[in-house]
């Protein structure tokens, strides 16, 4: 018994110095421990995204649609045609994420473009790109809207430029004298603005002007039904942190259609202070705030009365329904009861009339940049040394005055 367990032993030890030796010349001839080669397929569709822009900047439209599926050229062409009159000055692709499986792809990707001359920043648009790989090459099969993405104007159509002296106005199926006046209106709004608002912009504005409502929700990707009735809004990302983020005042053709030459005048200026305040707007901003000040502007130096620009508050006045809140900001709400729509915006520009005529012009934009940057409890107390109970109290009996 001894033996045989000396005996195993021994061959145990042989197998251990014989599977040592193996494994060395395993080593020695590059065959042991082989590694899977690194997973590049990141760096390939980035590629193939890279080329794409490229011919895009260069206006290439063959390399364009080379980066593209068979199947997918036709509409890539016509995309690349859509484009034509647009004043590129960036067009890029930032991969966030890519899952594969075989020769298929989904990449998800940022797509950062510029407007030479109108974007210190770029505009950002989340896609989401589908791919097919054929001979070590990626080809996008599909590329839509990813999460938080619209739909873009080239997208829609033919793109129709129409350069002012202090705007851009881009349309898609619209009548080229429409463009022209909403440019020479966009032209008189920024001047206004960069009086109401002496910080720091670019004192120029981009507008879109989509074809129809329906497609004017899609550029917001939103349901377009809730845009009903509103002439115009204004995109970008609130409280971004680094460059100002590049904003557009997309018009809504069918409403804007109905207004009179000062309804025009009104809502782009409006608008456009959005703009000029993006990078002094933040979550902390209450709507009452950032809309009311844009109210402000607009009206600033019109000549028009409390009654004539606030008309449904004034109304509510009249029959004892004075407010007795700040508006809040869900009742900014758009596809809502259309009159509490109306006192909400003539409510946050009363707030806006008592601040400049109580504590100076002066006082409301520091007020706002203050309210941007540490709320407005916060700035009430620091730049106008009240309490918000105090300023609602302020603001009401204000509204009764004004209005009754």
């Amino acid at each position: 018994m001894a033996g045989r367990r000396r005996g195993a032993g021994i061959r145990a030890g042989t197998r251990t110095a014989a599977g040592g030796l193996a494994a060395a010349l395993l080593v020695l001839s590059g065959c042991a421990g082989t590694t899977a080669p690194p997973d590049t397929t990141s760096r390939d569709i980035q590629r193939t995204l890279d080329a794409r822009a490229a011919a895009l900047l260069g206006r290439d439209a063959d390399a364009y649609v080379a980066a593209l599926d068979g199947g997918l050229r036709a509409a890539g062409r016509a995309e690349f045609a859509n484009l034509a009159d647009v004043p590129l000055s960036s067009w890029e692709y930032r991969l966030t994420g890519v899952q594969r499986s075989g020769g298929r792809a989904t990449a998800e990707a940022e797509l950062r473009y510029r407007i030479e001359g109108y974007d210190s920043a770029p505009v950002t648009s989340a896609r989401v790109l589908e791919l097919a790989e054929r001979d070590g090459r990626w080809y996008v099969t599909a590329d839509r809207a990813g999460r938080g993405g619209a739909e873009q104007l080239w997208q829609q159509g033919d793109v129709d430029a129409v350069r002012g002296a202090r705007s851009l106005v881009l349309g898609v199926g619209q009548d080229r004298d429409l463009l022209r006046r909403i440019a020479a209106d966009a032209d008189r709004a920024v001047p206004a603005v960069s009086a109401a608002w002496p910080g720091r912009w670019a004192s120029r504005v981009v507008v879109l002007v989509p074809g129809t409502l329906d497609a004017m929700g899609r550029l917001l990707g939103a349901p377009a039904a809730g845009y009903r009735g509103i002439a115009a809004v204004t995109t970008g990302e609130a409280g971004a942190s680094g460059a100002v983020p590049a904003d557009r005042v997309i018009v809504n053709p069918e409403a804007y259609a109905e207004l009179g030459e000062f309804g025009r005048r009104i809502v782009l200026t409006h608008e456009t202070t959005h703009v000029a305040t993006r990078a002094a707007t933040s979550e902390a901003t209450p709507l009452w705030l950032s809309e009311g000040f844009a109210d402000w502007a607009a009206y600033r130096g019109t000549g028009r009365t409390a009654a004539q620009a606030a008309p449904e508050l004034a109304r509510a006045v009249r029959a004892g329904s004075a407010p007795s809140r700040l508006p809040a900001d869900e009742d900014f709400r758009f596809g809502t009861d259309g009159e509490a729509l109306g006192r909400a915006y003539e409510g946050g520009w009363l707030a806006c009339e008592l601040i400049a005529e109580r504590w100076g012009t002066r006082a409301l934009t520091d007020f706002y940049r203050a309210a941007g940057e540490e709320g407005p409890a916060k700035a009430l107390h620091d730049v106008l040394d009240t309490t918000p109970d105090a300023f609602t109290a302020a603001w009401s009996a204000y509204v009764r005055a004004r209005l009754g």
